[in-house]
């Protein structure tokens, strides 16, 4: 070993042995433990619902925290308390008013009391929805509970850095990264990675080269279930020795450390971040030998499941008592030094944990106080006074009272006060009225962008043609488009199974990766789940990625990821991390059971918070793509598959002319019937429209042109006004999203107010389609299909002009 080599070595076990950092990481260590104790305890007293935490897992986290830098990022999962603690991103208030659900961003920032304990985040956001300088943080993307579901998102924070490093033109873009040096820092338990998202990831990752650090904090079990039932050979890492890289292959560097050895643990995690940061190697860290001292969580105790002798090696190599037993040993600290940081560290616990308990208590007095000063006045004036009275006696003895027992009782007291007179009741129902709006704010509010940007904001653009304006195929109109949004913004790239080489299975990215290059138009593999988590973490870094899923039908592959991460995103920070991710895909009318589907009402149901669009042509999905691209919300575009060969006419402001999102189009004026379709449904209704204008029935044509947002200014209800009559027509199974809009306009529109007939839903079988023309015919709406429904319709309101046909 040569001079320089043992010189760097021994600089490093000094850094290990510096003893003002090893006992502040001790004082880390004992400051998360007791408020993992302390969880487990508020949540038996009644105080919290449900508690889970990181015990057991603190000196690992202590390890990786040196090497977390402002600009990183971390997608991990609800045992991760002392690294948000150690990064500086989490406080011990803060820490506390999450298990108490406390609805002030300002005392609860990671999501205002919307997520169970252990779900950390931090502001990505301004308050008006503007990024902040992710520079100045050390970022952690917003947690989600599902198993293994942080890892797609994982593999898009590390791409960040990639694309952010070999590109020059987004060099300029210094809030959001240095050049490509952030690390993305995932973590996961042994457990979880048995999900296929892990394994998706973990391949992708290694395909992509990308920075990111997997850990793996590895206590041996999944609830009660032993390694030995989740993964091969019982460890992760012996699973994927194929992944490891060597002098001649691209892969993995995997390290497995033990989460007790507290030397190792610094030394191994410098070694990786080194690894990520300076050459992009993607790292596994299999940290084994963990403990879990109280179990899974409060629901349950882990004696059940665990023998005697598993326990007392768990008692004997807990991290910090073998952390101690290092401090000792070496002579960093005396016992009775050690002993005074134990008890500074619970002290800190506990009082941080009274002023988070009287935070949240404090409001909710203030309001259980107004009510039953309000009812008690009101019983002064009623004939029920006694119940009035009893009412607001039962409240004030409420053992820890929230705000649904002061609501709910409000709500009773109102209830009996019924027939009261107005001026009697009027004091509490406005109060009653006021704390609806401020629950809403608190419980239901950004749900969907509320910046200046929001999808709702971008004004509308005509498309202007020039008069010798040129007939073209439909993917020549949105090749134009792509073409124009990646010339004019550096941010956006696109990616997805065959769209690089080939120019996507329908030629609208044709030429495009020559042009702008392979970074801009990204072949990637048949993985539709970790194509959609490269979208979400790049959106999440500022970037603006448009992702392909090919077919509508491969959509359920990442069904999940879309409903749990991306679309509750924005609503589950109450507007502190958005991800401005355009999804791509294209669906209806081709054939056979697993290529024509169209299950937009489960997409609309399972996605409330991204944006669906459903053009009836290339030229609107052009347009929407340009809206789209300056709005700052998550959106679907599903374009019209058999629509890309069908001609029309190429606007001249291709690039510049946007379409408004929640307004629908009228299509054809009429005055005997409305039907209310979208995307491939409007050539079909069209032309059924036209079939029965000949034989005296007229028909309006709404295209809806966007599901979410619906309809913002009543159009469909004021057709319903002139017509009387209603069909809403798509190719979902019957219940589907031909039953979603009749609800938007028949109960949210009070349209049924208009109605001479019973609304009609006109959709395919519930069976997927059968294969060929025949079955195409069979199983979904034809025009023959649309001209009875609609002659029926007449039928029953003028049987005399209309007699029956069968």
């Amino acid at each position: 070993m040569n001079m320089e080599s043992l010189s760097t070595l021994t600089e490093e076990k000094t850094a290990f042995l510096d003893k003002q950092r090893i006992l502040a990481d001790y004082k880390l260590v004992m400051i998360s433990r007791h408020a993992s104790l302390t969880v487990r305890k508020e949540v038996f007293m009644g105080k919290a619902k449900f508690g889970i935490y990181g015990d057991g897992k603190e000196l690992a986290q202590v390890a990786m925290a040196r090497y977390f830098e402002p600009g990183d990022f971390r997608s991990g999962y609800y045992r991760d308390q002392t690294m948000m603690f150690a990064m500086g991103e989490l406080g011990l208030q803060e820490y506390f008013a999450q298990l108490y659900a406390h609805t002030d961003v300002d005392a609860e920032p990671a999501s205002a009391g919307r997520l169970m304990n252990g779900h950390f985040a931090t502001r990505s956001l301004n308050p008006d929805g503007t990024w902040k300088n992710l520079m100045e943080i050390k970022n952690s993307t917003a947690d989600i509970s599902p198993t293994a579901a942080q890892m797609p998102k994982l593999l898009g924070l590390a791409y960040a850095s990639k694309l952010y490093r070999e590109n020059p033109k987004l060099h300029g873009l210094k809030t959001f990264s240095n050049k490509g040096r952030e690390v993305a820092w995932g973590t996961i338990g042994n457990a979880s990675t048995a999900e296929g998202m892990f394994f998706e990831t973990f391949n992708a990752g290694g395909v992509l080269q990308v920075p990111m650090v997997i850990s793996v904090w590895d206590d041996d079990y999944g609830i009660s279930v032993t390694n030995e039932y989740q993964v091969t050979k019982a460890s992760i890492s012996k699973a994927l020795e194929g992944f490891r890289r060597n002098q001649n292959e691209k892969g993995y560097e995997i390290l497995v450390v033990k989460g007790w050895d507290y030397e190792e643990l610094v030394r191994v995690y410098g070694k990786a971040a080194k690894l990520a940061r300076e050459a992009h190697v993607p790292v596994l860290v299999h940290v084994v030998e963990m403990t879990q001292p109280q179990g899974h969580s409060t629901s349950g105790s882990h004696e059940r499941y665990k023998n005697k002798e598993r326990l007392a090696w768990e008692a004997a190599f807990d991290c910090v008592v073998k952390f101690r037993e290092y401090i000792l040993t070496n002579q960093i600290a005396s016992k009775k030094e050690l002993d005074r940081i134990d008890e500074s560290a619970k002290q800190l616990v506990k009082e941080n944990k009274d002023k988070a308990w009287k935070a949240f208590t404090s409001t909710i007095k203030k309001e259980l106080d107004e009510a039953v000063a309000l009812i008690r006045e009101l019983a002064t004036h009623c004939a029920c006074s006694e119940e009035l009275n009893q009412l607001a006696q039962d409240l004030v003895q409420t053992l820890n009272p929230i705000r649904m027992d002061v609501i709910g009782t409000v709500r009773k007291a109102l209830l009996l006060v019924r027939n009261e007179p107005q001026e009697i009741k009027a004091s509490l129902q406005d109060w009653y009225k006021l704390q609806q709006r401020l629950n809403n704010e608190r419980y239901s509010s950004h749900q969907y962008s509320e910046s200046a940007e929001n999808a709702r904001a971008i004004a509308p653009q005509p498309a202007v043609y020039d008069p010798d304006a040129a007939m073209v195929d439909g993917r020549e109109i949105l090749k134009a488009c792509f073409d124009a949004m990646l010339s004019r913004d550096p941010r956006v790239f696109a990616i997805g199974e065959d769209v690089g080489l080939i120019g996507d299975v329908n030629q609208a990215f044709a030429g495009l990766q020559a042009k702008h290059g392979e970074l801009r138009v990204t072949d990637t593999g048949i993985r539709e789940v970790s194509i959609i988590g490269q979208g979400i973490g790049t959106a999440l870094r500022g970037l603006r990625p448009i992702t392909e899923i090919q077919y509508l039908d491969y959509l359920i592959y990442a069904l999940m990821t879309l409903s749990d991460d991306l679309a509750c995103l924005h609503y589950r920070t109450k507007g502190g991390q958005k991800a401005p991710l355009i999804i791509r895909t294209r669906g209806h009318r081709l054939e056979g059971v697993w290529h024509s589907g169209s299950p937009i009402g489960m997409i609309v149901n399972s996605l409330r918070g991204i944006l669906v669009c459903v053009p009836r042509n290339m030229t609107q999905a052009a347009g929407m793509y340009n809206t789209l691209l300056e709005a700052d919300e998550p959106a679907l575009l599903i374009e019209v598959l058999n629509g890309y060969r069908l001609k029309e006419k190429m606007p001249a402001n291709i690039g510049e002319f946007k379409v408004a999102l929640g307004v629908p189009e009228i299509l054809r004026e009429g005055e005997d019937v409305t039907i209310v379709t979208y995307g491939a449904m409007c050539r079909i209704v069209m032309s059924a429209a036209q079939q029965l204008e000949e034989i005296g029935i007229s028909v309006e044509v709404i295209d809806v042109q966007t599901l979410v947002p619906f309809d913002l200014q009543g159009v469909i209800s004021r057709s319903i006004q002139k017509t009387n009559r209603v069909i809403f027509a798509d190719e979902d199974v019957p219940g589907g999203a031909s039953a979603f809009m009749m609800q938007q306009v028949i109960e949210e529109q009070n349209a049924y107010f208009y109605l001479d007939s019973k609304p009609i839903t006109l959709s395919a079988r519930e069976h997927r389609p059968a294969y060929s023309s025949d079955g195409d015919y069979f199983s979904k709406p034809s025009v023959d299909d649309v001209v009875d429904n609609v002659y029926q319709l007449m039928h029953e309101a003028n049987p005399n002009r209309f007699p029956p046909i069968y």
